[in-house]
């Protein structure tokens, strides 16, 4: 079967037109033989948001964005969606507008909610939200302390214009004398210090012997501390405690006037028969002293013995009286 030049360049035209589209429809990102889900979204604010912007799913994309238009009836931008995937979106799913990082544009996450089982159809309007991205929240955060670095400033300046007419020329120059006498000041701490290390270096051999003789010292008193360690000081402050309670019993019962010698102390007639025998033994040994002819008579050749004789005037009883 032969084909006519017309037919040969019909089929020519429509091969080439239907190139063309499909070469298009590919440069926009579209694939003709892919059947895709559209879905639609508005948001209040779309800024940074590219219309061909990628669409994601747990970070794979999914899809893309088809294109942006303004509702007219409520003033809000709708957002086509297209998404080439078999995975169940619920028709309560969320559109994020977010930013993945500070190198590229905006992108939009699809967040599906598993506990709806109402799956969403190509046409569905999905409800929609931004998220803050890094540049959003840092810009956020400059807006503040932009505000107060240029607060800082005005008082900077009303500071250093206080000063300025605080500090007059008089003012000025005993600031500078100031200055210059601390400086001279340093210069005569820093000779001082250099001295001191001067004396350091010249008495180290002292120094050191006496850091030696204190490390002696701590050592011998460390032995000391040991040696009163070991002695059981704590059993001879026990028996010392037991002694001294012993000594405090005895002398109670002298106060409370037991024993021998607490009825001396506290009972007035012993104490008087006992001074009186102490006397009377007093006079009997001073008598035998003075007077040893009354007790003892000896004689060696048997000579009579002459009879006692008492003394004219008792010097003992004179004493006594």
């Amino acid at each position: 079967m032969k084909l006519s030049r017309e037919i040969k360049t019909a089929i020519l035209v429509i091969a080439s037109i239907l190139l063309f589209i499909w070469g298009y429809s590919f440069l926009k990102g579209k694939d003709l033989f892919t059947n895709y889900k559209t879905f639609y979204v508005e948001y209040n604010n779309v800024e940074g948001l590219a219309p061909s912007a990628p669409v994601t799913l747990n970070g794979l994309v999914i899809g893309k964005l088809n294109g942006i238009k303004i509702n007219q009836a409520t003033g809000k931008l709708l957002v086509e969606v297209q998404i080439k995937t078999d995975f169940p979106i619920s028709k309560s799913s969320i559109a994020t507008i977010y930013e993945p990082g500070f190198i590229g544009g905006k992108q939009i996450a699809i967040e599906p909610n598993f506990e709806d089982k109402v799956l969403a159809v190509s046409g569905d309007q999905l409800s929609g939200k931004v998220r803050a991205g890094m540049t959003q929240k840092l810009s956020d955060n400059l807006v503040p302390l932009e505000e107060k670095i240029e607060k800082l400033i005005v008082n900077a300046d009303h500071l250093i214009t206080g000063i300025n007419n605080v500090l007059d020329k008089k003012a000025q120059e005993d600031l500078k004398k100031s200055l210059a006498e601390m400086s001279k000041t340093m210069e005569e701490f820093h000779k001082a210090s250099s001295s001191m290390n001067i004396i350091l270096d010249e008495n180290k051999t002292q120094i050191k012997g006496v850091v030696t003789n204190f490390n002696k010292i701590s050592s011998d008193f460390s032995k000391i501390s040991d040696s009163i360690n070991k002695a059981n000081l704590g059993k001879t402050i026990k028996t010392l405690n037991n002694t001294m309670l012993k000594v405090n019993g005895i002398m109670t019962d002298l106060d409370s006037g037991k024993g021998s010698m607490g009825k001396l102390l506290k009972d007035d007639a012993m104490y008087n028969n006992f001074t009186k025998t102490s006397k009377e033994l007093e006079l009997l040994l001073q008598d035998v002293r003075l007077y040893p002819t009354r007790y003892i008579n000896v004689s060696l050749f048997g000579k009579k013995n002459k009879p006692y004789k008492g003394p004219v005037v008792d010097s003992i009883s004179n004493k006594n009286k």
